[in-house]
């Protein structure tokens, strides 16, 4: 039970578990289906690396911004219902575009609206499982469930109804999460002050600057995956019902990860669980060079499970021990930008080339050696500071 302004919420973390279904099924829509309907528009790998290359400089910009706001404002809520309102409109019309100039427009726009959700969901997730009591997986489930079950839905969305369809669905769960949020209660805020000097000391902290370059070097490689795994399998000859196949695999089976996170993320242990899941990274898209069977690619994504909510749920933990409290919405933006912006940027763009260039093949190769370095960095830093158990305000 929360309290705001004389009102009494009974479980937050009910609607926090349906609006994160909700908006991670956005996100299934947007991240794994964008670079499919632009290849169905006709646009070749260049241009939709460009198109997600360009979007991850906007998210890059988009995230801070939205993330600093939020912390100087004090409210997460308000912030996320004026985002969500515009993306549902922008996602709209998006979809129901053809030519690339409006593509290129309406994508961009997307960005800067819908990707900065995600940090600031995911602080919403850990301040009020905190406050209620809950673990942070038992609410981050539903997001996963939700990214799978559309997944799989908008692949069959795009082959029975048509691409455009897309455009119906993503304005109508937009509103949909609109209202959930309206009657959310805000995150817990802290009463320190925001201010640049405990900001600066974050981030000029070296563990700090050691650790942001492991997540930069291994969300480098899971960016070019996320970015072409769907033209690959559509090269490969599948459909875009396999397409949407592979990803509720991938999804479904971070379900039961982030649902058991209280029994295997341990504080202390975040760096060396980082590090298997940079293994299993590596594991995963070594194999997928070497795939030549859509439909072997696709059930190949069930080493989700053991890759990106391992990680990211670590990352989490790691950063909220070593981030100033004042400014976690801020700290958790950063990570965010890392993981799905800057390394958004630098795989669409070289992604694209490489897979114009040399083929899907060899782009999964060149991903299973980055994969392969980021490992053996989170090896040295485990070494340097696992184990330790600490607070941020310590």
């Amino acid at each position: 039970m929360l309290v705001r302004k004389g009102y009494v919420f009974m479980n937050p973390t009910g609607l926090l578990r349906s609006f994160n279904f909700l908006y991670f099924a956005l996100l299934a829509m947007f991240i794994p289906f964008l670079p499919v309907y632009l290849d169905k528009q006709g646009l070749n790998p260049a241009q939709i690396g460009f198109i997600v290359g360009s979007g991850g400089i906007i998210t890059l910009i988009a995230q801070p911004l939205w993330g600093m706001i939020s912390d100087r404002t004090k409210t997460v809520r308000k912030v996320l219902l004026f985002l969500l309102l515009c993306s549902s409109a922008v996602g709209y019309l998006l979809y129901a575009s053809s030519s690339y100039a409006v593509l290129v427009m309406f994508a961009m726009l997307l960005y800067f609206f819908l990707m900065p959700i995600d940090p600031l969901t995911e602080s919403l997730n850990f301040r009020i499982s905190e406050v209620s009591g809950v673990s942070y997986g038992s609410i981050r489930t539903y997001g996963a469930l939700g990214y799978g079950v559309m997944a799989l839905c908008s692949g069959y969305f795009m082959s029975y109804l048509g691409a455009h369809s897309l455009s119906y669905l993503f304005a109508g769960l937009g509103l949909i999460s609109f209202l959930i949020i309206w009657k959310m209660p805000d995150a817990p805020v802290t009463g320190k002050p925001v201010t640049l000097a405990s900001l600066k000391n974050f981030l000029g902290n070296r563990e700090t600057l050691l650790f942001l370059v492991l997540v930069f070097i291994s969300s480098v490689p899971a960016r070019m995956n996320d970015t072409f795994l769907g033209v690959y399998i559509t090269e490969l000859g599948g459909s875009s019902e396999l397409v949407g196949q592979a990803w509720f695999i991938a999804a479904g089976s971070e379900i039961a990860v982030f649902a058991l996170s209280f029994w295997w993320l341990k504080k202390g242990k975040e760096l060396i669980i980082i590090t298997a899941a940079g293994a299993f990274y590596f594991i995963r898209f070594f194999l997928s060079a070497w795939v030549s069977d859509p439909h072997a690619l696709a059930y190949l994504q069930i080493l989700q499970l053991l890759t990106f909510p391992i990680f990211y749920s670590a990352a989490i933990q790691y950063l909220y021990s070593i981030v100033p409290e004042e400014w976690r919405a801020t700290g958790q933006t950063v990570l965010a930008l890392l993981f799905f912006g800057v390394s958004g940027i630098i795989a669409s763009y070289a992604g694209g080339a490489v897979y114009e260039a040399f083929g899907g093949k060899t782009l999964y190769l060149s991903v299973s050696a980055m994969s392969l370095i980021g490992m053996l960095f989170g090896l040295v830093l485990a070494r340097r500071y696992g184990g330790k158990v600490r607070s941020a305000d310590s």
